[in-house]
């Protein structure tokens, strides 16, 4: 099991609900940015009280972001639009400079790699697309037809690991080719399988924390997909449907967002391992 403190558990530190499950979460310097559905808004808290700080307007969007990832190295936020199939890069020194292009279909979770480019995971047309900045497409990875990715992150080994969002779940791990390296399917020692896992966060060490989210749970992989534990997340209850993860181990915290009931943006200490 996963410890932290003197509980030995990840233990909750803040619980924040809302009216529309959230979407995406962003860690970026002294500020957390949160998207929910519905909403064509990011709101933004303080990362060292989480107090609510403001409010950014996402201009441009058809219905509401579909994912969020940040860049340091650019400052900048990435929203992804799968309703009119395009990437919104935002400028944080000026949230007025929004640049987007078009992306294959259904944009959902998205990440940044050591490149400082952006990886979309494109669920109906099942690739994962790489892009600059400014934009330029770099790679196209076609997965399997029937790969449904919702979200992808690159390793440390050029890899990428990918939820595979469908009633029986998949993780993947493929190469830059598409094919697939090694995958996580069967059912483990509480007998059930992943269902719809979404969100996924790669830890300094290699090992990957998934949104198991029909399953009501955080599962922690090794980095070669042989062993796995659930997350004993102290006081937060039961989780409702997670889809949404946000590591920041620079400050010890794992963000978990729900799509479900209080659609809550949880904050866990969770330090290094």
């Amino acid at each position: 099991m996963v410890t932290a403190g003197v509980s030995g558990r990840p233990a909750m530190t803040h619980a924040i609900p809302g009216s529309s499950g959230v979407y995406g979460i962003a860690s970026i310097g002294e500020f957390v940015y949160v998207v929910r559905n519905y909403e064509k808004r990011l709101n933004v808290y303080e990362a060292a009280t989480m107090r609510f700080h403001r409010r950014i307007s996402l201009n441009g969007l058809s219905h509401s972001a579909s994912s969020l990832a940040a860049c340091p190295k650019h400052n900048c936020l990435y929203f992804g639009d799968w309703n009119d199939l395009t990437v919104h890069r935002v400028d944080l020194a000026n949230t007025k400079l929004v640049k987007k292009w078009e992306v294959a279909e259904k944009p959902e979770g998205l990440s940044v790699n050591k490149a400082h480019n952006v990886l979309v995971a494109c669920l109906t047309d099942s690739v994962v697309e790489e892009y600059t900045t400014n934009g330029r497409l770099v790679r196209q990875i076609r997965l399997r037809d029937d790969a449904k990715p919702w979200h992808a992150v690159q390793l440390s080994t050029g890899d990428y690991v990918v939820s595979q969002c469908k009633t029986l779940g998949v993780v993947t791990i493929v190469g830059q080719d598409g094919r697939t390296v090694r995958s996580y399917t069967r059912t483990w020692r509480s007998g059930c399988g992943l269902k719809c896992p979404r969100g996924i966060a790669v830890t300094q060490r290699g090992d990957i924390l998934v949104a198991d989210t029909f399953n009501n749970r955080i599962l922690k992989l090794n980095s070669s997909l042989t062993d796995v534990e659930e997350l004993e997340l102290s006081g937060a209850g039961m989780l409702r449907e997670p889809c949404v993860l946000c590591l920041d181990e620079t400050r010890d915290r794992l963000y978990v967002g729900e799509i479900r009931d209080r659609s809550r943006l949880i904050v866990f200490n969770y330090p290094k391992q």
